[in-house]
């Protein structure tokens, strides 16, 4: 299943189970409660038919000065549980009819665990009913994601005969005209439909399965490298040691630190620069630009939001989605017109240092 099915599936179950559990659990508690009640009742008659016959081995059986308490009236104290009844032509003494607390003890402790026999029972029964109820549930978002899916790839697909179209006849343009930066926009807006293809296409296809040990500043290097060539006036930096490896998905990975770097170049200002630092002691990536900044940091993950013309705002919630599968936690930090630093921290378990 899918992270969101996964998901769906969990509350569906939790509220369920916890709803119709905690109901189950009540009525088996005043069930309880009422089962107690019922011993009282029984022992107390059990006591009445002991006092006409006093042929009884489960009560101690006495005689004790007449006092206040009242006659066929169950009493408990911490030793024992007695009931007084009157002695025929005897007045100043009173039959008691007495149990000791330990057996009397012993009685609720059993009711006690029958009681809860029969509520781990019924709670298991409600668990399969649960279980049985959030799959059926889960079936109409799944089938409703299976065809939002294969609509998305259907449309990836129709995409590539009108963005080669559109890459041949700028390259001829670009031939007849020579350097023009109408075309260079054209350009640049090509490659971000090709990089909201490609986020798109990797994230459907994901499954977060095949993990690998990855370099990672060669990974970075490599990204760099590509985008230096659309971005000659930017400066870029790694600060990353050879040594480090980490273990996760490549194309996870890479979809996460392409929409980075990528948003880092296109957002920043003429000569600015863009850092990229791994910090060894934390597990933290961070990558920081001197662009525009972001006005409103906490809904740059939102799907859709962008605060500029260019791009699509979808780059950034792609990020946030692959990082929750692979386990990564993502932070941003943004200034208008200072820059914005974002800040991929990785599991201990997933960082390797070779040595």
């Amino acid at each position: 299943m899918k992270h969101v099915e996964i998901e769906s599936f969990a509350k569906s179950f939790t509220l369920f189970f916890l709803s119709i559990g905690s109901l189950v659990a009540t009525l088996f508690y005043l069930n309880h409660q009422k089962d107690l009640q019922n011993l009282d009742k029984v022992l107390l008659a059990k006591m009445h038919l002991c006092s006409y016959s006093l042929d009884c081995k489960e009560f101690k059986i006495d005689f004790t000065p007449k006092n206040k308490e009242a006659y066929y009236t169950l009493f408990k104290n911490r030793d024992e549980l007695w009931s007084l009844y009157p002695l025929k032509d005897v007045p100043d003494f009173s039959l008691k009819l007495s149990l000791s607390s330990y057996n009397y003890n012993q009685e609720r402790t059993a009711l006690k665990k029958a009681s809860i026999a029969d509520l781990l029972w019924t709670l298991l029964v409600v668990l399969l009913f649960s279980i049985s109820f959030s799959f059926y549930s889960l079936y109409p978002l799944r089938q409703a994601l299976l065809l939002t899916r294969e609509f998305v790839k259907d449309i990836l697909h129709d995409f590539n005969t009108p963005i080669s179209t559109m890459r041949l006849n700028l390259s001829l343009l670009s031939k007849e005209l020579g350097e023009n930066k109408k075309l260079e926009r054209i350009e640049r807006s090509i490659e971000n439909i090709l990089l909201l293809q490609e986020n798109l296409r990797n994230y459907l296809q994901y499954k977060g399965q095949n993990s690998e040990e990855i370099a990672l500043e060669n990974l970075i290097q490599e990204r760099v490298r590509m985008l230096e060539k659309s971005y000659p006036k930017l400066k870029y930096s790694i600060e990353i040691e050879a040594s480090i490896s980490i273990h996760s998905s490549y194309k996870g990975l890479l979809r996460i630190v392409d929409n980075l770097l990528s948003n880092a170049s296109k957002y920043n200002k003429e000569y600015g620069e863009v850092k990229i630092i791994y910090n060894k002691k934390k597990n933290i990536l961070s990558i920081a630009d001197t662009g525009l900044g972001i006005k409103k940091p906490k809904d740059a993950f939102n799907r859709f939001y962008k605060e500029h013309e260019r791009g699509m705002g979808i780059g950034l919630h792609i990020v946030k989605k692959l990082s929750h599968e692979l386990g990564i936690k993502v932070d941003l930090e943004s200034k208008v017109d200072k820059g914005t630093t974002l800040f991929l921290t990785f599991k201990k378990s997933s960082v390797t240092i070779n040595l």
